[in-house]
């Protein structure tokens, strides 16, 4: 999937699956959330239930205000398996 671009309070995030799937395969899976400046970035990460369409078409359909609230739902990458609980 390519990634998509969102602006949230002026900082410009691209949000992506991560490839993380819960243990039900295809019930949940990871989106991530970077934001990248200079040299340096931030991740933060969410769960997300794709339904039969898949993670990437699931992404794809959502339109920018579904994006907003799973990022209001995101947590940093040192508090989730995506990120390897490093910073």
């Amino acid at each position: 999937m390519p990634t998509r671009k969102l602006v949230i309070d002026g900082d410009s995030w691209e949000v992506r699956p991560t490839g993380f799937v819960t243990q039900y395969d295809a019930d949940e899976c990871g989106i991530a959330f970077v934001r990248r400046s200079g040299t340096s970035y931030e991740m933060r990460v969410t769960r997300f239930c794709p339904d039969r369409r898949g993670t990437d078409a699931a992404i794809a359909a959502c339109d920018d205000a579904a994006l907003r609230e799973l990022f209001a739902r995101t947590q940093p990458t040192d508090t989730a398996p995506e990120g390897g609980y490093q910073l």
